[in-house]
């Protein structure tokens, strides 16, 4: 009898907390972010494994479309169709924002009354007027398609003096901003993003990162041998491996950072990074990067993808997790892994969201896989953005919603925290900008708390003042006049 109240109550239990519990408990991956003090915390998942979508099981006009072949990049048009660079077919795939039905396939376009075709593309754009931008890299050069499939303009053999002499132009990765600019970055070039102009002519260089080298480097390489410098590693920028525009013309790119410190920039109009980091100062992926396993070291950013709502997302490639942060560099979850199981990657190498859906694809797999958010994503999600368009008060129903599941949640805290403080309930502010280590929100809470406290009791405080100046004044007389009695 014991036993089957026992099992009674565990399978009342597994209907209270199941459906995001179990679906935890099934999933190949660890969902988490890093508290105040740097610790891992696991957290619900805020996106699950839906499915993937590979070249095999798809058709077009009534034929199958055969496998993909170490497919390179994705890319969202405006108009919700998504693109896919197969590299290896020399091919671009297009779907539709559904992801089931294969819209187009492009392998060349006409040229001079003969047909061209790719070799090797690597990445993929789409500008606001529909035209399609191919990183065309063995026939080095961008490619750029009208709507219909003609030819718009092709860049190649940019011509400039601040390039070396016999360089050979390998883009890689391609975007368009709003006035048809194109941003590309290319192979074996450290002095930053290639920028042309709309009539495809090379303008310079955009964001380059600039190299610091510590006094005492400086100090060894002068008095080291010549040999010995040519063991030491080069002092020159980091490539950019991917990137994104957002509607104001921002550009998104995310680099290899070995300090594992800012692994994306957001560049304004004149190349400056204006990126916020939060108040850890990193965006960097893992914090925990060390150990002597093959995964050891810092997280090494494949790409990234602007989602709206000042929300972006970056996929490793060294650990196959996906890292989302805010406007304010706030980290605000993480999942995905390495593996061979649904929903793991091998060789990340791009990442896309399609109406609400994350999408990575994979290079060796040769297969995009499909993320939807649960209900603790979701909540996140809309709270940010809520909080992103300034609207406080409606995303604390969203934060409390997220601490019903997560009630550790240190970002859910803060956002009622400064929910209440825009409100000027300072006292209630207070207690959430603590739960959530916010000491720089939670000084401003006090300071405006302490100074309301005084406004309140102004007349009791100055009354009490002027009783004590007045007793200490008839208390100094009375001492007087004893003094001059015993006199």
């Amino acid at each position: 009898m014991n036993t089957i109240k026992r099992a009674l109550c565990l399978a009342l239990l597994l209907c209270l907390f199941a459906p995001s519990a179990l679906a935890d408990l099934e999933l190949p991956y660890d969902s988490y972010t890093y508290d105040y003090w740097g610790d891992i915390r696991f957290t619900p998942a805020a996106y699950v494994p839906v499915g993937s979508i590979s070249g095999g099981d798809l058709t077009y006009e009534g034929e199958p479309i055969g496998a993909f072949s170490s497919p390179q990049d994705i890319c969202r048009s405006p108009g919700g169709n998504l693109y896919l660079a197969d590299t290896g077919n020399n091919r671009i795939v297009v779907l539709s924002d559904g992801l089931d039905t294969v819209v187009d396939i492009i392998s060349g376009f006409a040229r001079d009354g003969a047909w061209d075709t790719f070799n090797a593309p690597t990445g993929v754009g789409v500008s606001l007027s529909g035209a399609l931008y191919i990183a065309d890299s063995q026939n080095r050069r961008i490619v750029a398609l009208n709507p219909d499939g003609t030819l718009l303009k092709i860049v190649e053999n940019p011509q400039s003096e601040v390039l070396e002499e016999g360089y050979v132009f390998t883009p890689l990765k391609v975007c368009v901003d709003y006035a048809d600019r194109i941003y590309c970055i290319a192979q074996k070039m450290f002095e930053g993003i290639m920028v042309f102009d709309e009539g495809g002519q090379f303008t310079g260089f955009f964001g380059t990162i600039q190299v610091k080298i510590s006094l005492w480097e400086k100090f060894w390489r002068r008095i080291a041998s010549k040999e010995e410098r040519s063991k030491q590693k080069l002092f020159i920028p980091t490539e950019f491996t991917g990137i994104d525009i957002d509607d104001d013309g921002f550009v998104y790119a995310s680099n290899i950072d070995t300090e594992g410190v800012q692994a994306v920039k957001r560049l304004n109009p004149r190349g400056e990074d204006v990126i916020k980091k939060g108040f850890r100062e990193n965006l960097g992926g893992d914090l925990w990067i060390g150990g002597f396993t093959q995964y050891a070291g810092a997280s090494m950013m494949a790409d990234v993808v602007y989602r709206g709502d000042g929300i972006y997302s970056l996929i490793d490639s060294r650990r196959g997790r996906v890292f989302t942060y805010d406007h304010e560099g706030n980290l605000l979850y993480i999942f995905g892994g390495l593996g061979t199981q649904s929903g793991t990657f091998t060789t990340p190498v791009a990442i896309e969201t399609v109406g609400g859906r994350v999408l990575v694809l994979d290079a060796y797999r040769a297969a995009i896989l499909v993320f939807k958010e649960t209900e603790y994503g979701a909540l996140i999600n809309e709270a940010v953005a809520l909080r992103y368009d300034g609207d406080e008060t409606l995303a604390v129903e969203k934060w409390e919603a997220v601490l019903k599941l997560d009630e550790n949640n240190e970002l859910a805290n803060v956002g009622i925290g400064k929910a209440y403080l825009a409100a000027g309930d300072n006292e209630q502010a207070m207690l959430y900008l603590k739960r959530g280590m916010s000491k720089s929100y939670y000084s401003v809470a006090f300071k405006r708390y302490r100074n309301a406290l005084l406004r309140e009791n102004l007349g009791i405080i100055l009354t009490v003042v002027i009783v004590l100046l007045a007793g200490m004044v008839v208390l100094v007389q009375v001492r007087k006049r004893r003094r001059e009695a015993r006199g």
